[in-house]
C-alpha cells in the first residue's frame, strides 16, 4: 500500500489501538479481540517487550486485514528495524531533528509527537505526515482545537486520554484520527485473560467513532 492511500486508510479507520503489550502472547491475542471488535488500526509500541518480532507475527498472521504500524519511536536505529518487521507507519511521542530525519526519509507515513505550537511547526517542517498532539489529555479537545486556528492545514492526531465519551469533541475539533490506549485496550484484560472484554469494548469504540462522524 502507497503512503498515500495508508493515510488515507488511516482517516477512514479514525482511531488507531496504541498497544503497550505486556508481553507477545498477550499483546498478540489483544490484537486478535481488538480485530475482533472492528479496530483494525493496530499501533505496536517500542515498550512492548520484542515489539519488533510482535510486528513480524501480526504482518504474517493479519497481512492486509490490519493497518499495521509502530510507536513510541525513540533512536534512530529502530527506523529500519520497524520497517523491516513490517510496520506500514511510524510514530514517536517527540520530535528530535535526527530521528524525525530519518523518519522522513524511510517512506512510510510517520506521525511526530509535539505539543506546543512551536513543537507542532517543527514537527510538520521536518516531514510529520500527521502531528501527533500528545499527551492529548493535559490539553483536551479545546486546546487542539485551538492549535488548529493557526494551523488548518496540518492534519493533527490525538493521543492520551482519548475515550470512547470524548471522540465526538475530538473529531469536532478536527481530529485526522485518534489514537487510544489504555481507554481502548487495557492491559489488565489481557493479563487477567478476558479478551473477550476487549472485544467488547473496541465494538463499542468503533460505534462511538461513527456516531462522532455522523
Amino acid at each position: 500500500m502507497s503512503k498515500e492511500k495508508t493515510l488515507q486508510k488511516i482517516q477512514e479507520l479514525g482511531v488507531l489501538a496504541v498497544l503497550r503489550g505486556p508481553s507477545p502472547d498477550p499483546t498478540l491475542k489483544m490484537v486478535a479481540a481488538l480485530i475482533e471488535g472492528g479496530v483494525t488500526g493496530i499501533e505496536i509500541t517500542y515498550t512492548t517487550p520484542n515489539a519488533a518480532e510482535v510486528v513480524k507475527s501480526l504482518d504474517q498472521e493479519f497481512g492486509s486485514q490490519i493497518v499495521l504500524g509502530m510507536g513510541t519511536l525513540t533512536k534512530v536505529e529502530q527506523v529500519k528495524e520497524a520497517q523491516d518487521a513490517g510496520a506500514t507507519f511510524l510514530v514517536s511521542p517527540h520530535t528530535e531533528t535526527e530521528l524525525a530525519t530519518a523518519m522522513a526519509a524511510c517512506g512510510l507515513p510517520v506521525m511526530m509527537g509535539a505539543l506546543t505550537p512551536s513543537e507542532v511547526m517543527q514537527a510538520y517542517a521536518l516531514g510529520s505526515d500527521v502531528v501527533k498532539v500528545f499527551p492529548g489529555s493535559l490539553g483536551g479537545p479545546t486546546y487542539m482545537k485551538a492549535l488548529k486556528g493557526p494551523f488548518p492545514d496540518i492534519p493533527m492526531m490525538p493521543t492520551g486520554g482519548v475515550s470512547d465519551k470524548n471522540l465526538v469533541d475530538w473529531f469536532a475539533a478536527g481530529a485526522f484520527a485518534v489514537g487510544a490506549g489504555s481507554n481502548l485496550c487495557p492491559k489488565e484484560l489481557a493479563l487477567a485473560g478476558e479478551f473477550d472484554k476487549i472485544t467488547n469494548i473496541a465494538r463499542d469504540f468503533m460505534t462511538a467513532v461513527q456516531a462522532a462522524r455522523a
